[in-house]
């Protein structure tokens, strides 16, 4: 069997064993070492397995520290409609193009962005953008004033609708996987087939994985500062650095957390595929890459 997937398998069962993975790889005191490198990782194989280059740490640890910022300014209550569009568009765009980014792309031919999945890609910022800030468009459009009102849309409707909206751009951004199916192998790691069910599956874990992410992210600071209102009352300065630690702090926790959610090497039953993979297939399960 091929020791890289024999290492998934085992690694793959436990969320707690993919957590430390994830925590291990995310560690941002690599940002501070000069060699950042495998020797710098607790576990090769996983960085032989994802073909991780030398540089690749010192990209992502910054692009997760943007994305912190731009998490946090998107749920501040704004004044007017324009920053919360603008502070929508930068996540949700950004949200975008890591989705794009790490999709599983078995079934693609060269390099090159396609008409169609452009489209896709900018119809799904546009709406998510406008979605994203529809808080804020019901507060300033209908005029609402009253206290309990403006509590429910800037501190309660945007949990379920960063959820939801995470949720949504990863299924559009890749949807072309459920379309036309990505590579599956057998426990020997040789190739069976391209397969629309393991596309759809693939898609569908990483969707919820994303949507605990901003889910809990816009949860957890949103009700603590409701919580310490009445304690703040005397001194509601303290409000504003509260939600931007509490957002940072979260955010931070639930990258790694979302990402052990499901195993990075999914399995799928063989009486889940498609009846021409089922004939091919050998032995009760077949693998896939789910993306990230």
């Amino acid at each position: 069997m091929d020791p890289n997937l024999l290492y998934w398998k085992a690694e793959g069962q436990s969320f707690l064993r993919r957590l430390k993975i994830w925590v291990n790889l995310l560690d941002p005191t690599l940002l501070l070492s000069s060699d950042v490198s495998s020797n710098h990782c607790s576990d090769p194989i996983l960085w032989d397995e994802w073909k991780i280059p030398d540089v690749y740490l010192v990209i992502l640890l910054p692009a997760f520290i943007y994305l912190i910022s731009q998490v946090v300014a998107s749920l501040l209550p704004h004044s007017t409609v324009k920053p919360a569009l603008f502070w929508q568009f930068l996540l949700q765009s950004y949200s975008a193009g890591f989705n794009y980014a790490n999709r599983n792309s078995s079934s693609e031919q060269g390099y090159n962005i396609s008409l169609k999945q452009l489209l896709l890609i900018t119809g799904t910022v546009s709406y998510t953008t406008c979605a994203g800030a529809l808080p804020q468009i019901f507060i300033n459009r209908l005029g609402l004033r009253s206290s309990a009102v403006q509590t429910f849309f800037r501190s309660i409707l945007p949990i379920p609708l960063s959820a939801t909206l995470a949720f949504f751009n990863v299924l559009t951004v890749r949807s072309e996987e459920s379309e036309t199916g990505i590579q599956v192998f057998d426990h020997n790691g040789n190739p069976v087939g391209m397969s629309k069910a393991a596309g759809e599956k693939a898609v569908w874990e990483t969707a919820l994985s994303r949507a605990a992410l901003f889910g809990m992210t816009a949860a957890v600071p949103n009700l603590l500062v409701l919580l310490m209102k009445r304690p703040f009352q005397r001194n509601s300065l303290l409000v504003a650095p509260l939600r931007h630690i509490s957002t940072a702090l979260v955010l931070g926790l639930m990258i790694p957390v979302s990402f052990s959610l499901f195993p990075q090497l999914g399995t799928i039953k063989r009486e889940q595929l498609e009846e021409e993979l089922q004939a091919a297939a050998i032995g009760r399960h077949l693998f896939y890459h789910r993306g990230l």
